[in-house]
């Protein structure tokens, strides 16, 4: 099996982490191949053990989430685990600029184990399948006492090829200004790092917070598979939409 530590811990994080800065996402180019992202696709219309969810139920949009267990399969578990090493000092960076006390451990079961202590043990790692007219609206995924400030989304299949139309898409909104629509260009096999929800930014008075919260535009023919994945789970006394902050 391919060892993701080694794929990830080569990656340029200086460069990675100064787009997380500016912009609330680094895009990470050809983290699977093209076949890998496939199989794994395929792996996931097949699979009768994840959870689903449809987000016309819960007034989210059209498709179906299908929802991952505490114990992530392959290659995801690796992925959470290695990212979120990388991931824990810009968190912790993002935490010191915004004046937070919280620390995030080096580990993420140490992580994990302080969601558990706060009554969130609901995974929300998940993969997204959108078909034709199909969209996943405007949200966060920030419920919680503890939130890691950052996730990583990832596409199986191929624009263009596969379907058409849903774009990934992020609003950012600072303080008294309007909302800043980006679109994130992701191929199969693609992967990136987003804000989870707030992050900080320099201003000429200091730091100051932005919101972020993501989407994905409708699909117009086709069908279009991604995983999300998480690095906190929620309450589980909360339904699983109240995860969800949608853009009001």
């Amino acid at each position: 099996m391919t060892s993701f530590a080694t794929t990830i811990g080569e990656l340029d994080w200086t460069a990675i982490t100064a787009q997380l800065d500016s912009e609330g996402y680094a895009v990470l180019p050809r983290l699977l191949d093209a076949d890998h992202a496939h199989e794994l696709a395929r792996a996931a219309r097949a699979s009768n053990a994840l959870r689903r969810m449809a987000l016309d139920s819960a007034d989210l949009g059209r498709g179906d989430l299908l929802y991952f267990d505490a114990q992530l399969p392959q290659p995801w578990a690796q992925w959470r685990t290695v990212f979120y090493r990388h991931l824990a000092p810009v968190a912790n960076r993002w935490n010191e600029a915004l004046n937070v006390a919280y620390r995030y451990p080096e580990e993420p079961e140490a992580f994990l184990a302080h969601n558990r202590q706060a009554g969130q043990t609901k995974a929300q790692s998940h993969v997204n399948r959108l078909r034709a007219d199909d969209y996943l609206a405007l949200h966060q995924r920030n419920h919680g006492e503890h939130v890691f400030p950052l996730q990583v989304v990832t596409l199986l299949t191929q624009p263009g090829k596969d379907f058409t139309g849903g774009e990934f898409v992020m609003t950012e909104q600072r303080p008294r200004m309007q909302s800043r629509p980006m679109v994130v260009p992701l191929g199969a096999g693609d992967a990136a790092i987003i804000a989870t929800g707030q992050r900080p930014f320099k201003g000429s008075s200091g730091y100051y917070r932005v919101n972020l919260k993501h989407a994905i535009s409708r699909v117009r023919e086709g069908e279009r598979i991604g995983v999300e994945l998480s690095f906190h789970d929620a309450p589980d006394e909360a339904q699983q939409q109240a995860a969800f902050n949608l853009q009001a």
